[in-house]
């Protein structure tokens, strides 16, 4: 397990989320009030990313290695937005529902992080 390079990717990720949400949050909530479909679409699309790019390097137990980076990126996150959310009492889309924040950014990032180790595994050959 390349530690330090996850726990640098989960920080990116949740940066890049942070700020991503901020900027296009207000064009979908003026558009469809009743909707929040963007967390979950840029979390997907930011994950996939990196997610690749973390197991991409990785040689052997690709799958259990998708699983551990799976959690490394969720407790990153959760952490963070503690410190930087929750504790100073910011306001923020997810601060308004966060069990449910927590709930759907496990199974997205687990699902997805365990997926790219398992398709890590398979040799393909296209012909």
């Amino acid at each position: 397990m390349k530690l330090k390079l996850a726990i640098l990717y989960g920080i990116l990720i949740w940066a890049i989320n942070s700020i991503l949400t901020e900027i296009f949050n207000p064009i979908f909530t003026s558009n469809l009030p009743r909707v929040n479909i963007i967390v979950p679409i840029i979390t997907i699309v930011v994950t996939g990313f990196f997610g690749i790019l973390y197991i991409r390097n990785i040689e052997s137990n690709e799958v259990a290695e998708g699983i551990l980076v799976g959690v490394i990126f969720i407790l990153i996150d959760i952490i963070l937005d503690v410190l930087i959310f929750i504790l100073p009492k910011t306001t923020n889309i997810i601060i308004g529902d966060y069990p449910l924040h927590v709930i759907s950014i496990t199974v997205i990032t687990l699902s997805i992080t365990t997926l790219l180790g398992y398709l890590a595994q398979m040799t393909i050959d296209l012909k």
